[in-house]
Order: structure tokens, then sequence, then C-alpha cells
């Protein structure tokens, strides 16, 4: 993705609320495929990683932007915002 959409998409970020949001259980199939199914329907998606998960906030929206097969947009404090991967 080029920077002009990822300004886009994160301006477009701002205005939504986190919909998905990342527990003590840490990355689990259930969040994944919750990510995938509001990421067809919404195109941009943002998940709250809570206090309870230990792994390090960059590296979890790194491994949720790989396993969800999305684009990693922004990451705010505890805060990411993934895009659908256009093709």
């Amino acid at each position: 993705m080029d920077k002009k959409t990822i300004i886009e998409l994160r301006g477009k970020g701002q205005a939504i609320q986190a919909t998905v949001y990342v527990g003590k259980d840490g990355i689990s199939d259930k969040v994944l495929d919750e990510i995938s199914r509001q990421l067809d329907k919404n195109k941009l998606v943002k998940v709250k990683l809570l206090p309870a998960v230990e792994q390090d906030r960059k590296e979890a929206a790194q491994e949720l932007a790989i396993k969800s097969s999305s684009v990693l947009v922004e990451v705010r404090g505890r805060t990411v915002l993934l895009a659908k991967e256009r093709r």
C-alpha cells in the first residue's frame, strides 16, 4: 500500500471505535476469525490490546497483521488499526 492510502486510512480509523479486543488469551484463532470477518465486511478494523496481553504491543500488532492477511496501518498506544490487503 502506498503512503497516501495509509494516511487516508489513518484518518478514517480515527472515526471508528475498537470492535475487537485481545485479552489474556492473546491472539487466538477466535480473535483472528473475528478480525477476518470484520475486514471482509468493513475493510478497516480497530483492535484494542488489553493490559492483560503480555506480548509487546508492536510485536502483537505485526502478528495480527500477518496472521489475518491484512496491512498494519497504525499502532497507537494499545490500539491497532488493520486494513484489508488489496489484491
